[in-house]
């Protein structure tokens, strides 16, 4: 029995997944090569409440994208990590971290912070709620607006919160280098997230000095059209 992979299934803008995690998790498997089959989820069996989540292959229902990683490195081993130096691994959580922890909330600013980028997640997030809940969404974006200013990164002006997340990419542009992947010449678990996040970024259709600023980098863009090529020809 392949693991399922339990996520909304359109791939909008040619991204793998709306959701950065999503996304992330996917392109895990797929560096990997581990069996898996993509169907919507049941957010009443969601273990956490969120997504993506798995059914593994024990039936085992299992959430967090980082934690199902780590789990599929022990069990499916030895893992995308497991040739990388202590240093090395060091190094990826550090980008792990960043990507997941902190960009995200620049993420989450810049596509419902702004209306008009608001406006353009309508149409693609609408079709992932149930139908009663579509008239929400100015409810949902005043509550991610909500969580955001609790989380901290909402309270900055719109120029601050863009000037981090230009200086989030030109920190991992020096990273990768002239590298293949973050930490060399294999993949490793860092590369999830930072795929996940470049195309999240420089694929939603709405302008920005933070998309502009990543687009500019030449190894970034190079990166994304090379993992894309290779792991997801079906997008």
């Amino acid at each position: 029995m392949p693991i399922v992979l339990h996520q909304p299934t359109l791939r909008p803008w040619g991204m793998p997944n709306l959701s950065p995690f999503c996304a992330k998790l996917e392109t895990y498997l797929r560096f990997r090569e581990i069996p898996f089959e993509v169907r919507p989820p049941d957010m009443r069996r969601a273990p956490k409440g969120k997504v993506p989540y798995v059914t593994l292959e024990d039936g085992r229902v299992m959430a967090d994208s980082q934690l199902v990683i780590e789990h599929l490195e022990e069990a499916h081993g030895p893992g995308l990590d497991a040739h990388l130096s202590i240093q090395d691994r060091a190094q990826g959580r550090v980008v792990q971290r960043m990507l997941d922890e902190a960009y995200y909330f620049v993420a989450m600013y810049l596509r419902w912070g702004d209306e008009g980028a608001a406006d353009v997640l309508r149409p693609e997030f609408t079709k992932v709620l149930p139908s009663f809940l579509r008239i929400a969404f100015p409810l949902i974006v005043r509550k991610v607006k909500g969580t955001l200013k609790s989380q901290g990164t909402g309270r900055h002006t719109r120029e601050e919160v863009q000037a981090m997340g230009m200086k989030d990419w030109d920190a991992l542009s020096v990273l990768l280098a002239d590298k293949p992947y973050i930490l060399g010449d294999r993949p490793s678990t860092a590369d999830c997230s930072l795929y996940a996040f470049i195309v999240g970024s420089s694929l939603f259709p709405y302008d920005s000095p933070v998309k502009a600023h990543l687009e500019a980098k030449n190894n970034l863009m190079a990166y994304r059209d090379r993992i894309r090529a290779r792991y997801y020809p079906d997008l």
